[in-house]
Parts: structure tokens; C-alpha cells; sequence
């Protein structure tokens, strides 16, 4: 009889296999700036609406960010709530597995 793979790692061969594993990490990502937004607020006992306040913008917009529902979420936009929030925004590059291009050979 034949184990059957756990569902992640079903995922993850299926996401190697289409090529999307940039695309799957981005949104990984993403996802976890806004959950951390969240967090934050609630740690700090902040509602949506008093964040809201605080940013400019609508309660509707905070839970659309939290939830994942804006696209293209932006650095000025992070960091705006993360400030409002008494935070701050680390940004770091990472290099992929699979570098696009060439490699230099050394010698």
C-alpha cells in the first residue's frame, strides 16, 4: 500500500513542477506583512477603526489589508501603519535559489 504525501508537500512538487515557486514566496510574504500588521494592532489593543484613524484612511480599508484583499500593497502604505502602530519596516533582499541568467565561472 502506498503512503499517501502529506498535502504540503503536494503543494510544494506541484509548485516546483508549474515553475511558481517566486510567485507562491511572494505571496507568502505578503501575507505575512499584513498578519503582522495585525497582530501588531491587536497587541496594542487598537481597533480597526482607531488604526484608521491614525493612518487616514477607512476602518474598511485596515480590514482589507489585514485580510490580504489589497493589491499591491506598498512600502509607504507598511510603513505608514507600522508607524502608526509604534513600529518600524525592515526590508531585506534575499537572493532566490535559482538566480535568472548567466553565472560567472571563476577561475
Amino acid at each position: 500500500m502506498r503512503k499517501k504525501p502529506e498535502i504540503m508537500d503536494w503543494v510544494h512538487a506541484e509548485t516546483r513542477r508549474r515553475g511558481l515557486e517566486n510567485e507562491v514566496e511572494q505571496r507568502f510574504n505578503e501575507l505575512m506583512l499584513e498578519q503582522q500588521l495585525a497582530q501588531l494592532r491587536r497587541k496594542r489593543g487598537i481597533s480597526q477603526a482607531q488604526l484608521a484613524e491614525l493612518v487616514g484612511v477607512s476602518q474598511p480599508v485596515i480590514a482589507r489589508i489585514e485580510s490580504g484583499g489589497v493589491r499591491n500593497l506598498t512600502v509607504r502604505t507598511i510603513a505608514r501603519t507600522a508607524a502608526a502602530l509604534g513600529g518600524s519596516v525592515e526590508i531585506r533582499i534575499k537572493a532566490n535559489r535559482r538566480a535568472p541568467g548567466k553565472t560567472r565561472k571563476t577561475a
